[in-house]
């Protein structure tokens, strides 16, 4: 399967709770991890995490379903 370059967005509402586990699963798929921005919305509660990845789509989806089965954390992703 050919790798593909794309961007992951993760918004984490609660960042005491999710954080650490968002943080141990990124390690754990960190060879796909090309860039990473994270911005704190302080007034709005929530962080934002940018990902720019070179995967194949099942390694994206490897990533992103474990993210998205942490409670508070929502994921979108874009392959081109």
């Amino acid at each position: 399967m050919q790798k593909r370059i794309g961007i992951i967005g993760i918004s984490i509402k609660d960042r005491n709770m999710a954080a650490a586990k968002v943080n141990a699963i990124l390690s754990d798929h960190g060879e796909m991890i090309v860039g990473r921005m994270g911005l704190p919305f302080r007034d709005r509660g929530i962080n934002i995490i940018d990902l720019i990845i070179e995967a194949t789509t099942d390694e994206v989806g490897a990533l992103t379903g474990k993210l998205g089965m942490l409670d508070g954390v929502q994921v979108k992703s874009l392959l081109v």
